[in-house]
C-alpha cells in the first residue's frame, strides 16, 4: 500500500526538517518547498494527501495562495502562522482552509491533525456512490462531492461534510455546537465563528449557482438547517 504523500511549505528549515521528521515517522511520505510558486506544479505531477502551508511565506501570501489552489484542487490545507488573532483564523476558514496551527506548536500534534484529516477523508470514501436526493441535491460519497442544480460545487473539505450532514435531515435545526461536534475533527479546538465562516462560503457558492434558491437556513440564536425543497 502506497503511502499518503504530505507536501510542507515552510520556508524555515527547521520548522520543515521538524515537520518532515514527525511525519515520517508517523508512516507519511513527505514532500517540502521553501516557496509557494512551485505548489501549483508540484501537485500537477504528484499525487498529494494533504498540504501543509505557512502563511507568511517569503514569495506569496498563503492565503492568497489557497484561494489560488481551491479553484482547482480539493486537496486538505492546513495552514501554519504565527498569528493567532480571531480575524485572521476566520479570514483561514472562509479563504478554504481545512485547519489552522498557530506557531508554536507540538509536530506531534499537527501530525495528529493530519491523520485525522486524512481518517475522516478515507472514512467518507469508503461508503456508498452517488445518491439521488429530493430536491436539487446529489451527494457522491465515493468522490467527496456534491452537486447543486446538476452543478458540481468546489468544496474543501469541511464545507463538503457540513453540507452533506445538512442535506441528510432537510428541515432539522442543527445548533453550531452539534455542527461543530458532527463535522470537525477537533471541535474543541475550535472557534465559534468557525461554523459561520463555512456556512458563508457555502451560501456564496450555492448562489453562484443559482440565486432564486436559497437553500440554507439561519435560525438566529439556535443554528442552521437546510430548507425542505422540492
Amino acid at each position: 500500500m502506497s503511502k499518503e504523500t504530505i507536501l510542507i511549505v515552510e520556508d524555515e528549515p527547521a520548522i520543515a526538517d521538524t515537520l518532515q521528521y514527525a511525519l515520517e515517522s508517523d508512516g507519511f511520505r513527505t514532500l517540502s518547498l521553501d516557496g509557494g510558486t512551485e505548489v501549483e506544479a508540484t501537485l500537477e505531477r504528484e499525487e498529494v494527501s494533504l498540504i501543509v502551508l505557512d502563511i507568511g511565506l517569503p514569495d506569496i501570501n498563503g492565503m492568497e495562495l489557497c484561494k489560488r489552489l481551491r479553484q482547482s484542487h480539493a486537496v486538505p490545507i492546513i495552514f501554519l502562522t504565527a498569528r493567532d488573532g480571531e480575524i485572521d483564523r476566520v479570514v483561514g476558514l472562509e479563504v478554504g482552509a481545512d485547519d489552522y496551527v498557530t506557531k508554536p506548536f507540538s509536530p506531534r500534534e499537527l501530525s495528529a491533525r493530519v491523520k485525522a484529516v486524512l481518517r475522516r477523508t478515507q472514512g467518507e470514501v469508503v461508503q456508498g456512490g452517488p445518491s439521488a436526493l429530493e430536491g436539487p441535491f446529489q451527494v457522491d460519497e465515493n468522490r467527496c462531492q456534491i452537486r447543486f442544480c446538476n452543478t458540481l460545487l468546489d468544496l474543501p473539505r469541511y464545507e463538503y461534510l457540513l453540507l452533506k450532514t445538512l442535506i441528510a435531515r432537510p428541515g432539522q435545526v442543527f445548533s453550531r455546537d452539534q455542527l461543530m461536534t458532527m463535522v470537525w475533527d477537533s471541535p474543541e479546538s475550535s472557534m465559534d465563528r468557525t461554523v459561520d465562516a463555512h456556512i458563508k462560503n457555502l451560501r456564496a457558492k450555492l448562489r453562484e449557482v443559482n440565486e432564486e434558491l436559497d437553500p440554507i437556513v439561519t435560525h438566529r440564536g439556535l443554528g442552521y438547517s437546510l430548507r425542505e425543497l422540492e
